[in-house]
């Protein structure tokens, strides 16, 4: 009778072991059910990942031609730089410029000049994309709300604006393509 009461306590210890993992198993999974869509909800929207990065094909755009494309929400511009254009830039001399860059520290290949397309003094998009836009006094272009004047590289030359346009990251995947981001 000793043994049979001892093998009863051991085989309720086994079962209530066996429920105890079990109860806990079921909760994990339970809370993990219930706690993944909001981890998930977390991740970056489809389509602000879309726009992480935005490759340009560069063949259709003509010398002295301008593109903007839209990269983070924000227009990028792209010219086609003439080989004046080249010239102007690289001939200011740097003790001209209000926020001093070479031409060469702003572009990857000289006749493609691309940067983000926002006024750094408060965030208008400037004129100077568009053949009859007015382009300033350098040529390059021209913020109408505030008077910024930025030159054929897109440096500041005139104007509140405390600094140049800004250069995105970019890359040359060929020589006609670019990814931008």
């Amino acid at each position: 009778m000793a043994d049979t009461a001892a093998q009863s306590v051991a085989q309720t210890g086994t079962k209530r072991d066996f429920l105890k993992l079990t109860a806990t198993a079921f909760a994990v999974v339970g809370v993990g059910a219930i706690a993944w869509p909001f981890i998930d909800s977390l991740n970056p929207a489809r389509d602000t990942l879309a726009l992480a990065t935005t490759e340009v094909d560069l063949a259709p755009i003509q010398p002295g031609m301008a593109v903007t494309v839209m990269w983070r929400g924000k227009p990028v511009f792209i010219r086609h730089r003439t080989e004046q254009d080249i010239a102007a830039a690289r001939a200011v001399k740097l003790s001209e410029l209000k926020d001093p860059a070479t031409d060469e520290s702003r572009v990857q290949r000289p006749q493609w000049l691309v940067m983000i397309g926002v006024c750094t003094h408060l965030g208008c998009v400037p004129l100077g994309q568009r053949p009859t836009d007015n382009k300033g006094d350098f040529d390059g272009w021209f913020c109408p709300c505030h008077g910024s004047h930025y030159d054929t590289s897109g440096r500041i030359r005139r104007g509140p604006a405390p600094s140049n346009l800004e250069i995105p990251p970019y890359t040359f995947i060929s020589d006609t393509q670019i990814r931008i981001g």
